[in-house]
């Protein structure tokens, strides 16, 4: 893997001082020097943990629906080769770094394109950080308040519980959402303030996935499900451009480059990071494949795009409105206590992009204050407008996951500034680009027939 020790800690030193003036991406600055020794030694589960909580996040709620458009199998298959290309672009970024000693994503692609390269990079982390964000308060919007998107009314859990009133409509109780839960929690200005939260935020996703399994087990064995859709249904033309539509789906639900470098840095043994990527990774694939299989085995051809919008129906099991609000509490808790670890990475970039050479953004109490409220606006009224997670994954997918995910650490093996690559990563990286751009320009084409074509109903 390259990787250089005890004669070159100084030199990784240095690398280290520069890439503070270079990058934001990891936040290596002088006044946060005690918070990096302090995560020195990460173990393997812990940073396996750490990455595996950076995987998965929103992205799980979509997959079902894209099950649904791709069919059982290939859908499975498209989860299984969408790890497989993220681990060799993971595997890409770290050998990089390690053979020219570099800590972060935006210095790697400094180094290899210049400033413009870092500023494509943070402009990316930036469109999908906010894209990921905006899609967690469309979910807690959708749970709590309801939705309509599908011309079917799912209430929402303030409306099943009091009714329909103005005090729980989708634009207040955001806004409640926003002022009471996200602002304490995006005001700290570490990282590790937040870990508890985290923790707690992926023994609530487990809940989900263990309660939405044993429920379509339940079922299966009742025989009270009917047989899932094994191919898709082609019926034209339309149809084949509209199966590209879950591909930036399944690359969002894998995006997780851009915090790869900071497990990287935390670990004592740094050879470590290949086994905890494909353990994370494998772990990961596992999750969404049985989260996509028992949901869409469960509600089958009336799947939502938002699954968790589901689970306001008779499950036909005893205590079924019980299980509904317990698996959409828990997750509506996980997304907000993700939002804040996202929002970090996001303040951070946006920063770095604004004031490039001012000093560190949580040492200037006014430079944070403005950029925090101007970004949580932002995503609020992005969530309000923004009809569905899927329009929204659509977007950030086809664009700035797929240059973070798939195309940058392509790129960057094909330009090989330290002179490592073989002739299979170079064929891998224009397999990967020519994949990537093909299918999400057709799925940007598409996406955009489907809309033109629904505002034509109207």
């Amino acid at each position: 893997m390259g990787i250089e020790n005890g004669s070159t800690s100084d030199a990784h030193t240095s690398h280290k001082a520069l890439q503070d003036e270079t990058t934001p991406l990891l936040p290596i600055k002088a006044e946060e020097e005690d918070m990096i020794h302090e995560f020195n030694g990460a173990s393997f589960s812990g940073a396996v943990f750490n990455l595996s909580t950076t995987i998965v996040g929103a992205g799980i709620m979509a997959l079902p629906a894209s099950i649904k458009m791709l069919g059982l199998i290939p859908g499975i298959l498209m989860i299984i080769l969408v790890a497989l290309l993220t681990e060799a672009s993971i595997d890409m970024l770290v050998r990089c770094s390690h053979q020219g000693k570099i800590t972060s994503y935006g210095w790697l692609m400094g180094e290899t394109f210049g400033d413009w390269g870092r500023i494509a990079l943070q402009t990316s982390v930036v469109i999908n950080n906010i894209g990921v964000l905006t899609v967690y308060m469309i979910i807690i919007g959708d749970v709590l308040s309801g939705t309509s998107t599908t011309g079917v009314h799912h209430s929402g859990i303030f409306e099943g519980w009091f009714g329909p009133h103005l005090w729980n409509s989708r634009p207040i109780v955001l806004l409640a959402t926003t002022l009471l839960v996200f602002a304490p929690l995006v005001s700290f200005k570490r990282l590790d303030s937040l870990s508890y939260t985290s923790a707690l935020s992926v023994a609530l996703a487990v809940v989900f996935v263990v309660i939405t399994a044993g429920v379509a087990i339940v079922r299966l064995i009742e025989g009270s499900v009917e047989m899932p859709k094994l191919f898709p249904e082609i019926d034209g033309i339309n149809s084949v451009w509209k199966l590209f539509t879950a591909v930036p789906v399944l690359v969002t639900a894998y995006i997780c480059h851009y915090n790869v470098h900071s497990i990287d840095n935390e670990l004592e043994d740094r050879t470590q990071i290949k086994p905890i990527v494909q353990t994370s990774l494998g772990l990961c694939s596992s999750v969404y494949i049985a989260t996509s299989f028992f949901a869409y085995l469960l509600f089958g051809e009336a799947t939502l795009a938002d699954v968790l919008a589901n689970f306001d129906s008779d499950l036909r099991i005893p205590f079924s409105s019980i299980f509904n609000d317990i698996v959409r509490v828990s997750y509506v808790v996980h997304v907000m206590l993700v939002f804040p670890i996202v929002f970090f990475a996001l303040r951070l970039n946006l920063d770095g992009l604004l004031f490039p050479t001012s000093r560190h953004i949580s040492r200037d109490n006014r430079r944070f204050t403005i950029i925090t409220i101007s970004l949580i606006s932002v995503i609020y009224l992005a969530a309000i407008f923004i009809p569905s997670i899927w329009d929204a994954f659509q977007f950030t997918g086809a664009t700035a996951a797929v240059l973070i995910g798939f195309i940058f650490p392509a790129m960057i093996i094909l330009r090989d500034p330290y002179d490592i690559a073989t002739k299979r990563d170079k064929v891998l990286s224009v397999t990967m680009i020519v994949l990537a751009v093909v299918s999400n320009a057709v799925a940007l084409y598409s996406d955009a027939l489907n809309i033109f074509h629904r505002k034509q109903e109207a």
